[in-house]
């Protein structure tokens, strides 16, 4: 059966995410989730109805949240289909590219590849910013163009004079995607105030990470409205159900948003002491985060990676030589964490 497969699908890796990696532990540092697990309500009602393709009230929840208007946005199975939307709506098979920039998100790649997208790297600078000479160079049949701020998995900020450059660079020939999925822990650099001058940009957001809610699956994209009626036109007839729907519209809610940003000071704090703790280990050098994680090198990132693993902390090896991710977990989860690797290269 498996020679029916499409010749890409048949040749493709999927993507290895933590849960596919698995692993045994108490301390799950290792898929960039929130430590907080928030209780919500619903009632399981109405599920003898299909669900509205985008409920109004979710959308203008999530719009004034964003400050964008409802019909710049549109919610998803995580941003995860936002990125697949994007490409088979604007992406011709066989025809049109995707450019983005390692190290970085990698569904950006298997998701073209699976459909049969040709994917353009141009690799981030020593700096791990944009190569912006390079990315002009590669522009040719180009259709979108990915760039993470903060980048998983090295944590920067591009900065924003690069993404203006980018779009200018681009415009009325490709969409820039700036995947936003860590902006909540630093929203000051978000581009979102660029949507207005600049139609060939659109913007990937989750509540997976800072609103503590990766199992519930709901992202979102904004971006103009001619860009979102795109979308509409290949999106599934109902994708988001009824319960996600609930849930979001309260995790959105005043009270719902006056507990993430608690807990996002609280993360914050936490990335701080882990930064701190770690830079005081000879031989460990760690790179400055803005998301809920921090990228950490190590003299032998495999061995470290591996001894964590063995005693229960599970972490993410990166594919930067000797770095690993660590996600920022509560204190305590932070202080094990610091407390292993010092006694590994006592």
């Amino acid at each position: 059966m498996e020679k029916l497969a499409r010749k890409q699908v048949q040749q493709l890796t999927p993507y290895l995410s933590a849960r596919r990696i698995g692993g045994c532990g108490d301390v799950w540092l290792n898929a960039n989730e929130s430590p907080f697990n928030n209780e919500y309500k619903t009632d399981f009602a109405r599920l003898n109805r299909y669900s509205e393709c985008q409920p109004k009230e979710l959308i203008q929840a999530y719009a004034s949240y964003a400050g964008v208007k409802p019909e710049q946005t549109l919610t998803s199975r995580g941003a995860d289909e936002g990125i697949e939307l994007l490409i088979r709506a604007f992406c011709e098979p066989n025809e049109d590219a995707i450019l983005f920039c390692p190290p970085t998100y990698g569904m950006y790649g298997i998701s073209a590849e699976t459909m049969g997208v040709t994917r353009k790297v141009v690799p981030l600078t020593a700096e791990w910013q944009l190569d912006l000479a390079t990315i002009e160079q590669n522009l040719d049949n180009v259709k979108l163009v990915f760039v993470c701020s903060p980048n998983n998995p090295t944590g920067n900020l591009v900065k924003r004079e690069d993404i203006i450059s980018l779009l200018e660079m681009t415009k009325e020939r490709a969409i820039v995607v700036m995947d936003e999925a860590y902006i909540d822990f630093c929203p000051e650099a978000s581009t979102v105030d660029l949507l207005e001058q600049y139609p060939n940009l659109a913007i990937l957001r989750t509540l997976s990470k800072a609103f503590a809610l990766a199992g519930l699956r709901c992202g979102f994209t904004l971006a103009s409205e001619e860009i979102i009626n795109v979308l509409l036109k290949v999106i599934a007839p109902y994708p988001v159900p009824v319960p996600v729907a609930d849930i979001a519209i309260q995790a959105l809610s005043e009270a719902g948003l006056a507990r993430a940003k608690y807990q996002m000071l609280d993360l914050n704090a936490n990335r701080a002491y882990l930064q701190v703790g770690l830079s005081m280990i000879a031989g460990v050098e760690v790179f400055e985060g803005w998301g809920n994680y921090l990228l950490v090198k190590f003299s032998d990132g495999d061995a470290l990676f591996k001894g964590a693993w063995d005693t229960g902390i599970i972490l993410r090896n990166s594919p930067i030589e000797n770095c690993v991710r660590i996600s920022v977990g509560n204190r305590d989860e932070c202080e094990k964490t610091v407390g292993f690797i010092r006694n590994f290269y006592a």
